[in-house]
């Protein structure tokens, strides 16, 4: 069948580089995206970092060609998928019938566990463009800001606040800030990074519970009895695929739309659901290098990548290519450029190549089973091409890319 009604559903990095790849690769039809939010699609890193530091706040707007010819459904949410009836319903009723749809709704920030515990005002997420605005008009020199959660986005925010003048409290649960990520070697130097800025970093703790007058925060307690004094409260505990609006469709969203590795969507069963891929951060994909688990990556290349190749498979249904990219990540600390390749996380062996913390120099690779399955480097970025070239050998090797 040539498709020739085709839906992205999200408005973002994964989903207008889907609608760009379509029409690269030959796709005539009629193409619609949808998406939740109010504005074109934009880029998310600078909403911790430039967003926030710079006195006039950039646009963090993606350019769109402006022959891509897309009918955009913007400020309007998906509500309902019908795989067997190829049918999108929209808030308001509306229905799009398809040939195809490319399911890119991404992700929300994790709230608190009990919402019923959260002060009316002063406790904050950051995901979207919005939060962004509504976070960056707390940041004045002398505020007080108790950040929860030490990974990338909270480390991010906490550099960002920092810079503005804002006194700031870094709250981690474990003993590292993004140790859970890239273990404590490297952990152990972003805490020196953070603690260096005037970071006041509380680590091996939790907060137990707000404090507020009327409604509005006054502070937090932590699990270990302190009691911190705050203006606002950033909750940087993750993020949870997108996946509400599938229930009932049959496809299997159990933290999130698991696929094949041709990015097609499986139903409950483990089967092909026909005319549905998925991309970006809803997304859960297997990985050549955690032997061909699937699950899902929250990264900028990894949207871009999972995008373009969505599309083909939309395009090649009966012959889709397979998805065997390699995951990258990055982060700007003060002066520190973080990369890595790869998934770190999955190590059982940390090997360090170059620790110089007076020069804000690292490089380490992680290993398990005693195979490379991830590299980062801070202010090294030239050495990760042999790390990438090592994980692309063994992502493409027959006994990784089977799933």
């Amino acid at each position: 069948m040539t498709a020739e009604q085709l839906v992205i559903v999200g408005a973002s990095l994964a989903g207008l580089r889907a609608a760009e790849s379509l029409r690269h690769n030959g796709f005539t039809g009629r193409l619609t995206v949808v998406g939740g939010e109010a504005h074109p699609p934009y880029d998310r890193p600078p909403l911790s970092k430039q967003l926030l530091t710079s006195d006039i706040a950039p646009d963090p707007a993606l350019p769109v060609p402006h022959d891509l010819d897309v009918e955009w459904r913007l400020g309007t949410s998906a509500v309902r998928l019908q795989p067997d009836h190829r049918v999108l319903t929209l808030a308001g009723g509306t229905r799009l019938h398809y040939d195809g749809v490319l399911v890119a709704t991404g992700a929300h920030a994790r709230g608190w566990p009990d919402p019923t515990q959260v002060p009316d005002h002063g406790v904050v997420t950051l995901r979207t463009r919005d939060d962004a605005t509504t976070l960056r008009a707390h940041l004045r020199p002398g505020r007080r800001l108790v950040v929860v959660g030490g990974g990338f986005l909270g480390s991010e925010v906490a550099a960002s606040a920092r810079a503005r003048g804002v006194e700031v409290v870094l709250v981690h649960s474990g003993q590292q800030p993004l140790d859970h990520l890239v273990g404590t070697v490297a952990g152990s130097f972003v805490a020196a990074l953070h603690r260096a800025a005037g970071i006041d970093l509380r680590a091996g703790t939790t907060v137990a519970r707000f404090r507020s007058r009327e409604g509005h925060l006054t502070g937090v307690e932590l699990a270990d009895g302190t009691a911190l004094s705050a203006d606002v409260v950033l909750l940087a505990l993750g993020a949870v695929p997108a996946t509400g609006w599938l229930t009932g469709s049959g496809l299997d969203i159990e933290r999130g739309v698991r696929c094949d590795r041709h990015l097609r969507a499986l139903d409950v069963h483990g089967a092909v659901v026909p005319g549905v891929v998925a991309a970006g951060d809803v997304a859960r994909v297997p990985q050549p290098l955690a032997e061909g688990r699937a699950m899902p990556l929250g990264h900028w290349s990894n949207a871009v990548a999972q995008g373009t190749a969505a599309a083909r498979t939309l395009l090649a249904p009966d012959d889709p290519p397979a998805f065997t990219g390699v995951p990258s990540f990055w982060s700007d600390l003060y002066d520190a450029r973080i990369r890595s390749v790869g998934l770190p996380a999955l190590h059982d062996e940390v090997r360090v190549h170059e620790h110089d913390p007076e020069g804000r120099r690292l490089d380490v690779s992680y290993h398990r089973n005693g195979h490379l399955v991830g590299a980062l480097t801070v202010n090294r970025t030239g050495r990760l091409a042999a790390y990438r070239g090592q994980l692309l050998s063994r992502a493409d090797s027959p006994s990784h890319t089977a799933a």
